[in-house]
């Protein structure tokens, strides 16, 4: 059966709401959400963000049936400039759903950057793109076999977390978050609340107060 392609319901998130985002740690996020947004941590960066920008957009969603990815030719077709591609491939690593050509040919096409739950391939080049984030569960050499299945803009289970098409992405080194779109502009302030308080500790701590004063620790009871 052909692959699917379905037009998102939902417009396009602000580029202001995504920016915003862009601001707050992928810890403050997990936290804020009491981890039900944190994608499975397995799935990595391929290369470290350091002091590159955090990785930030709309969701553009791909299911990949077994060695086949058709789909990601068809989500990199549809995808626009600051989506961010997340492809479904069960978590499988024994076949890599994308690469340097059709990873390059997002790029180019100013697509935020992609993850993968499941493989890539072409490792050194994908980790040589600084301005390209790429997640994935693990690399092979193994191409797909087949582009004729699977869907693309539809809602999937991705690591665990719950997506539809135009949910907000966002990504650092310690994982990544998918927020509901319904969520992404109501929770903004709260998470921005939080990095004040983040960097409120953070002067406390360096100014010698101890964490038990700053994190309000309760008191430990003696022995003998």
């Amino acid at each position: 059966m052909p692959t699917r392609v379905y037009r998102p319901a939902a417009a396009p998130l602000a580029p202001a709401l995504i920016a915003g985002w862009a601001g707050v740690p992928i810890t403050i996020a997990a936290d804020l959400f009491r981890g039900r947004t944190l994608v499975d941590p397995a799935l990595r960066p391929v290369r470290p963000f350091g002091g590159a920008r955090r990785l930030a957009g709309s969701a553009v969603t791909t299911f990949c049936e077994r060695a086949d990815y058709g789909p990601v030719h068809h989500a990199i077709a549809v995808a626009g400039a600051g989506d961010v591609i997340l492809v479904d491939a069960g978590g499988r690593i024994d076949v890599a759903m994308i690469g340097e050509l059709l990873s390059g040919a997002a790029r180019r096409k100013g697509v935020a950057g992609v993850a993968v739950d499941g493989a890539v391939r072409d490792i050194g080049t994908l980790a040589a793109w600084s301005d390209f984030p790429v997640f994935c569960r693990g690399n092979t050499a193994r191409g797909p076999a087949s582009m004729e299945r699977g869907m693309v803009n539809d809602t999937i289970m991705f690591g665990g977390v719950r997506v539809t098409p135009r949910d907000l992405v966002i990504g650092d080194d310690d994982g990544l978050v998918v927020i509901p779109r319904s969520e992404a502009e109501s929770r903004l302030a709260d998470a921005l609340a939080m990095v004040k308080t983040e960097a409120a500790w953070e002067t406390q701590l360096a100014g010698g107060r101890s964490t038990l004063e700053v994190f309000g620790v309760p008191t430990a009871r003696g022995e003998g």
